[in-house]
């Protein structure tokens, strides 16, 4: 299995996981949309994890609710 995938499965299975301990959250968006995230988080946006706070950082704006737990 590519990296990629890996990847984009990883996503998949934190979203399960924070909609069951949660208790709340609907898991069909953020499974859905996995790897269009891997995609543009990694060759797209411009990003900096160790500063989180970095003034040219690009943002990432979400507009169905019910697939917050991509970003979380």
């Amino acid at each position: 299995m590519s990296a990629r995938k890996e990847l984009a499965n990883a996503i998949r299975a934190l979203s399960m996981d924070a909609v069951q301990k949660a208790n709340s959250g609907h898991p069909g968006a953020p499974m859905g949309m996995a790897d269009i995230a891997e995609v543009l988080w990694r060759d797209y946006m411009n990003h900096n994890p160790t500063n989180p706070h970095w003034a040219d950082r690009d943002r990432f704006v979400l507009s169905n609710g019910h697939g917050s737990m991509l970003i979380y």
